[in-house]
């Protein structure tokens, strides 16, 4: 199925984010994700759909059973934009280490007089 949602719409809700959790590492039929909380089923089935269509999970049929697997691949989109704001507040944190530590020097220096 082609991704017509991004990765960032599916992880912005609090519940998709829980589903993503729960299926990490099992796949669980959506019965067993929509015990796991307090709304109906026809709205968890709705989460896993947006979930799906950002391609997170995938949706496999065991008999009369629909599986949710994760496909967390898609996570990467998330970390490598994350990853150029983390460059640019190194940098800043860097930046106040110097700015302290030059303080530190000038406050030992002062100290002395």
């Amino acid at each position: 199925m082609e991704s017509r949602r991004d990765v960032f719409q599916a992880i912005a809700d609090p519940t998709r984010r829980e589903i993503i959790a729960l299926i990490a590492t099992k796949s669980l039929n959506v019965n067993a994700i929509a015990e796991q909380f307090d709304m109906t089923r026809q709205a968890v089935s709705l989460h896993i759909k947006i979930l799906e269509e950002c391609g997170l999970i995938m949706l496999k049929q065991h008999g009369r059973e629909r599986h949710c697997e994760a496909q967390l691949e898609k996570l990467s989109e998330v970390s490598a934009w994350i990853e150029q704001f983390k460059q640019h507040f190194e940098q800043k944190l860097d930046s106040l280490e110097k700015y302290l530590t030059k303080l530190q020097k000038q406050r030992k220096h002062g100290n002395k007089k």
